[in-house]
């Protein structure tokens, strides 16, 4: 096995690794007394009892884990390193640091419990890695556009930008989601974790060929779908056809244009995704609901804009005071 498909396989046995072993420990929970299903974004797993070396060993993984992370991106970055066939000692010090904050967040779920979960609300993890997969929409967009293979003239600045501290904003999402959540070894949370941990792997491969695989980088952002259809049906609330659909009509608005595919293949993927859609809603007798389909790309798309927005208030703002130079569109 060679090229990129090694390091690739090496992510997936790292995620597969570290979610057994929460699997094999989080049996030993059991005596933890936590609030359990209340409200809707009222996170269950939490004690009802909150302790102050709970909050503080939580809060002061976390932030190691994040600080030292950024820390090695901001060395490689300073190195200008290329991009590489082989790992080097940035790619093995985050390596090492993931595999051990994931061990110690283990350790003290199990001496403690709480994660960040007990001062912050659940929507802020969910957030922060569906921030995530939009600023991802960004970065691909010069490859395969945003709607259709169709772009918006994001400027080269703005691109730069983004492709600069990409590495930040996606090593803080994935480090305080992961911390945000006890290790449980509920399905949800296993799935979530062995997602995470896929995600962690793609830091892990900064300035490494195979972080630019474009097939390793188009399953991380589509393993979202069966992530969250999964831990819907599991739920039993019904709302997987909206994430099926939503983050199905995302890939076939976005994604579908970088695969390669040729015109008569894609045109057989979205009538394929359309009559699965009206089939499903069909068959559940809920296509009075089908608009819940749009939710997802709409808020993808929306949150895009906004970010493309708000950088083009703040570079108005520097050109104007001079601090930086007018730009061109790509």
């Amino acid at each position: 096995m060679s090229g990129p498909s090694r390091p690739v396989l090496g992510g997936v046995l790292f995620a597969a690794a570290c979610t057994a072993i929460i699997a094999l420990t989080a049996g030993r929970l059991g005596s933890f007394d936590t609030v359990g299903p209340t409200v809707a974004f009222a996170y269950p797993w939490r004690l009802t009892d909150p302790t102050t070396a709970a909050r503080w060993s939580a809060w002061a993984g976390y932030a190691l884990h994040n600080v030292i992370a950024w820390l090695i991106i901001a060395q490689a970055q300073r190195s200008k390193l290329g991009f590489g066939k082989t790992f080097r000692s940035a790619n093995w010090w985050m390596l090492g640091t993931h595999a051990v904050f994931i061990g110690l967040h283990i350790v003290q779920t199990q001496l403690f419990y709480d994660g960040l979960a007990q001062d912050v609300p659940e929507i802020t993890a969910l957030g922060s890695v569906a921030l995530m997969l939009m600023v991802v929409l960004i970065l691909e967009a010069p490859r395969r556009g945003l709607v259709f293979g169709k772009s918006l003239p994001f400027s080269k600045r703005f691109l730069r930008v983004v492709k600069h501290t990409h590495g930040y904003l996606f090593t803080w999402a994935l480090i305080y989601t992961f911390w945000y959540h006890p290790t449980e070894g509920t399905f949800g949370h296993l799935a979530g974790f062995f997602y995470i941990f896929l995600l962690l792997w793609q830091s892990v491969l900064l300035f490494h060929r195979a972080h630019l695989d474009k097939r390793w980088t188009l399953a991380l952002e589509m393993l979202v779908l069966p992530h969250g259809v999964l831990v819907a049906i599991h739920q039993g609330q019904g709302l997987w056809p909206m994430f099926a659909f939503g983050f199905g009509a995302v890939f076939v608005l976005t994604q579908l244009w970088g695969t390669g595919l040729s015109s008569l293949a894609r045109r057989a993927v979205v009538a394929a995704c359309v009559v699965g859609a009206v089939a499903t809603y069909v068959g559940l007798d809920r296509l009075d609901q089908w608009h819940e389909i749009v939710r997802i790309p709409v808020l993808d798309y929306m949150v895009v804009l906004v970010l493309w927005g708000l950088y083009a208030v703040v570079n108005t703002l520097l050109v104007k005071m001079k601090l930086l130079p007018p730009e061109e569109t790509t």
